[in-house]
């Protein structure tokens, strides 16, 4: 369904969640209250390992557990179904390993424009640095940036209805993640905002959240490596996009 951008809206006020936290001031919102997706609509979630996460390639069909891995669109589409019974919502995922931002423009034609999602989600990010850090990627912000910005223009050029969600990238100091990511890590988290509030996408800021959970435990409970979520992680993910999207 399409959504005015004179209709978007900030949060300004602390919204309880399970996990403890409040939703931040300045999380863009892009869709008024009570407003609905229509009967049958499809919400397609993208990305690289942290969407990904297990799902098994040999399904392809709508709300099937096998083809939604085991993160967090396995409890965004779980939960949403159960909430939202006779409304006939498909969730896929086609998030994989391993992505950068040039792979999603690789496959985005097939993965992504054929299934006409009404709600597309996407996390990417994480991988554009690290695989930089590692050497088997040469990306810089101002690549990933662009490549971004491009992505998420195509998007719009193509399915003008699609309601559009970019989520922050986000890691905590453990594990594979140490000084070396720090500042581009940070500057590359700003890009994410911004290439989302030029394309008219629903930001959803998730390292904000993860700093306040570390303070609760320690970052490998949330994070097992400093990137991808545990069970709890996953959990907090899913409940901040419910959330903010508000479905």
């Amino acid at each position: 369904m399409e959504h005015e951008q004179s209709r978007r809206q900030f949060l300004a006020t602390a919204v309880g969640g399970a996990v403890g936290l409040s939703l931040m001031a300045g999380v863009e919102v892009a869709a008024a209250q009570g407003e609905r997706l229509k009967t049958g609509s499809i919400v397609l979630f993208q990305g690289d390992s942290i969407t990904d996460f297990g799902r098994n390639r040999g399904y392809a069909g709508a709300n099937d557990p096998g083809a939604l891995g085991t993160g967090y669109p396995l409890l965004v589409a779980s939960a949403a179904l159960r909430d939202h019974p006779g409304d006939w919502l498909r969730f896929f995922n086609r998030g994989v390993s391993g992505n950068t931002v040039p792979d999603l423009q690789a496959r985005w034609e097939e993965d992504t424009l054929a299934i006409e999602p009404d709600v597309l989600s996407i996390l990417i990010g994480v991988n554009d640095i690290w695989h930089t850090l590692e050497g088997s990627f040469n990306g810089t912000v101002q690549s990933y940036e662009r490549d971004y910005s491009a992505l998420l223009d195509r998007t719009r050029r193509a399915l003008p209805s699609t309601r559009l969600v970019v989520l922050e990238p986000f890691v905590l100091r453990t594990g594979a993640v140490d000084a070396r990511w720090f500042p581009e890590f940070d500057e590359r988290r700003a890009v994410a905002r911004r290439v989302a509030q030029q394309a008219g996408a629903t930001f959803i800021p998730l390292q904000e959240m993860f700093d306040e959970l570390a303070e609760k435990a320690p970052p490998g409970y949330w994070l097992r490596d400093g990137v991808h979520p545990t069970p709890a992680g996953h959990a907090a993910i899913a409940e901040r996009w419910r959330k903010v999207v508000d479905l």
